[in-house]
């Protein structure tokens, strides 16, 4: 049987494998400058996206670096435009959804190409009593018929065969009354607002457009329709 150490000397052995303390300090010197290069670099992408302005990706490396690297220099440095940017991140996001509501159409017909610009209303509406259904709006310009631009339901219908005033709202201003016909066709549920070249310039430089019509046997519908998000170089004809 082997003898035991002397407990001074597994004392002195126990202590002797302790860590050092100058060691322990670089490792941790090198750990926080891994730490800011880090954070550096985060911010230098930030940057770069601040410098395309690629709003939404600069917020995107903005959140990524303040929740890594909360303490950093950079981080610090990068929370002084985070309000800017996140205000035109979000300003590009609603943008592109206004840009989407839209749908352009580049028909060929005979003599020429028939381009079309539709909108839906952002809400359905009950148009004969049977329920919430959807109304379009529209802007046509055919070579043979020229520019118009109408309303069209899914079902019910307009009271408007006699010629009708329509009343619309620009961005929730008092409204403006504009002549409106339905035609005496089977072919769509559409009444013309007979003064396109005013309803046009309007939803140009508008947010919203609400449109209140006469329905056949239902009193009378309105419609708001978001046409912020318009591109008139599609028709480039008005």
């Amino acid at each position: 049987m082997r003898p035991l150490l002397p407990l001074a000397l597994c004392a002195g052995l126990i202590a002797g494998c302790g860590e050092d303390p100058e060691a322990a300090k670089a490792a941790a010197a090198e750990q926080a400058a891994a730490q800011e290069a880090a954070a550096e670099a985060g911010a230098k992408a930030f940057d770069d996206a601040v410098a395309q302005q690629n709003w939404s990706l600069a917020k995107a490396q903005a959140d990524l670096l303040l929740h890594d690297h909360p303490g950093s220099a950079a981080a610090a440095r990068v929370q002084t435009q985070y309000a800017d940017v996140k205000a035109r991140a979000e300003a590009g996001r609603e943008a592109a959804r206004l840009s989407a509501l839209w749908a352009y159409v580049d028909q060929p017909v005979t003599g020429g190409v028939q381009r079309s610009a539709a909108v839906y209303a952002k809400d359905d509406v009950d148009v004969d009593g049977s329920g919430p259904s959807r109304v379009q709006l529209i802007f046509r310009d055919h070579p043979d018929w020229g520019r118009s631009s109408y309303l069209v339901l899914q079902r019910g219908d307009f009271d408007c065969y006699g010629g009708c005033r329509l009343q619309v709202s620009v961005d929730g201003a008092a409204p403006k009354s504009l002549h409106g016909t339905r035609p005496k066709t089977d072919e769509a549920i559409a009444m013309f607002i007979d003064d396109e070249k005013t309803l046009w310039r309007l939803a140009k430089s508008a947010k919203t457009l609400e449109i209140t019509f006469p329905l056949k046997g239902h009193g009378s519908g309105k419609a708001l329709f978001e046409v912020g998000g318009l591109d008139p170089a599609r028709l480039p004809g008005w």
